[in-house]
């Protein structure tokens, strides 16, 4: 089938570069054409594991174009997908200004009937203000013959695992009142819907609202975690034994209840504040949701507070080790990052920063320059050299199995703040590190690592 994807940003990108491997005609369209130009010369201007050689080997086989050109992109594809940016607005709500945009160009230069599919995350009536667009801009080329039908699409991809979730979908969301739009999305998407039925066919304003409900009742299960590991300190339980008692309870499931320091990254903070608005402009209060991104905002400050409560308060003039800056692991993403506001707090204090990030580096640069409280360092050893203590806020593989020997040997003070949980206690203790987590007992081993040290 042939399609055309607006806005080649993380969501577009993917799904296009997905949609081109399956044998798909796509044609990817975007202003920015500085990122056209590199797409077109095999630059790939994100980190997604396996998204490189998708995007190369289907763009030197002709199955997927990068172009500014509006015309030739709304003139190619039967379906028009819509995957540009609904960035934050000051208030919280999503800006449409980009889908509108988008919907009023397909509008001017459509001179036949195209299905037009909602992909980007957006409020609950969306379509309708998409439709409407459309409408306007046919009625002012006197073209208002001209069919157009308006689905609402929207995507479950995770950073880090974006492709595997694309070539592998649990669920295919599609929100339509048209049999014949259901019938072409089901042709779309014949390719990853072979093993079991993963379509899910409602209306559009249900199918628009169900991305916003599932992101943030996955926010509410990291933030309840996070609340319950605060407390558990504080009643002397250990909140990763805690975990593993109710993760195994089926209706709970152990994903999105490990505790930390909080959530980022581009959906979840910003899907939380859009609901909220939503529900706001309705006259409905989200208790619920408010207290959510609440518990976030303060889940992010927990490590400075464990750090400035352990220096008593002096961290003027010290240095700090800092495994971490991406929001998560397998991705270069640092928006909304827990890592950013560590070190901005750090560097408020008076204290210096030595950073590692297997991916994030380079982001790292362009959001923060050169600077003199900040080192950039190649490797996650160099980062300890002379350091006051390491700490660790992305979860990343490689982090899991340091040398402990070689972590005390180059700190300044044997102390690590650990604000993902990646270690043993008892392990740390036994290589005379103090160790200093989320959720466990504050400053002191656990009875484990006690024994052991006893025995």
């Amino acid at each position: 089938m042939k399609l055309t994807v607006f806005g080649i940003g993380y969501v577009g990108l993917v799904q296009a570069a997905v949609l081109a491997e399956v044998g798909h005609d796509v044609v990817c369209v975007d202003v920015d054409a500085a990122k056209v130009e590199r797409l077109n010369q095999g630059f790939v201007p994100i980190f997604e594991p396996g998204l490189e050689a998708l995007v190369r080997d289907n763009h030197a086989a002709g199955r997927i174009v990068f172009t500014t050109d509006a015309v030739l992109a709304v003139r190619h594809g039967e379906i028009q997908m819509i995957a540009v940016g609904t960035p934050p607005g000051e208030d919280g709500s999503a800006d449409l200004k980009y889908v509108l945009a988008v919907a009023e160009t397909i509008g001017r230069e459509m001179v036949e009937p195209k299905i037009v599919v909602g992909k980007s995350t957006v409020p609950v009536g969306t379509a309708d203000k998409v439709r409407a667009a459309i409408a306007s801009a046919l009625k002012a080329r006197g073209r208002e013959e001209l069919a157009f039908d308006v689905v609402s699409n929207p995507e479950f991809l995770k950073e880090g695992s974006a492709v595997a979730d694309c070539m592998k979908p649990d669920r295919i969301i599609v929100g339509t009142e048209s049999e014949a739009a259901e019938a072409v999305m089901r042709e779309l998407y014949a390719p990853f819907n072979r093993n079991h039925e993963k379509m899910i066919v409602m209306d559009v304003r249900s199918a628009e609202f169900t991305k916003y409900a599932a992101n943030c009742m996955l926010a509410t299960k990291i933030s309840f975690m996070n609340e319950m590991a605060n407390l558990a300190e504080l009643l002397g339980a250990d909140i990763e034994e805690v975990r593993k008692g109710i993760g195994s309870d089926p209706r709970i499931g152990y994903h999105f209840i490990y505790p930390g320091l909080g959530y980022g990254g581009s959906c979840f903070p910003k899907d939380v504040r859009a609901l909220i608005r939503t529900a706001d402009d309705v006259g409905f209060e989200p208790v619920l949701l408010k207290s959510v991104e609440e518990r976030n905002n303060a889940q992010k400050a927990v490590l400075f507070d464990k750090l400035k409560g352990h220096f008593n308060g002096d961290l003027a003039g010290k240095t700090f080790a800092l495994w971490g800056l991406a929001f998560k692991p397998n991705t270069d993403d640092m928006r909304e990052a827990p890592a950013r506001v560590l070190m901005e707090a750090l560097w408020a204090a008076g204290a210096k920063v030595q950073a590692y990030d297997p991916e994030a580096m380079n982001e790292a640069q362009q959001i923060y320059g050169q600077r003199d409280d900040l080192l950039l360092c190649g490797t996650k050893e160099a980062a300890l050299r002379g350091a006051d203590a390491l700490l660790i806020a992305t979860e990343w593989k490689n982090f899991r199995a340091p040398s402990f020997e070689t972590i005390k040997q180059a700190l300044a003070t044997p102390v690590i703040f650990d604000g993902r949980n990646l270690y043993d206690p008892a392990v740390v203790a036994r290589h005379g590190l103090q160790y200093i987590s989320i959720g466990r007992k504050v400053g002191e081993l656990n009875s484990r690592a006690t024994t052991e040290l006893a025995a």
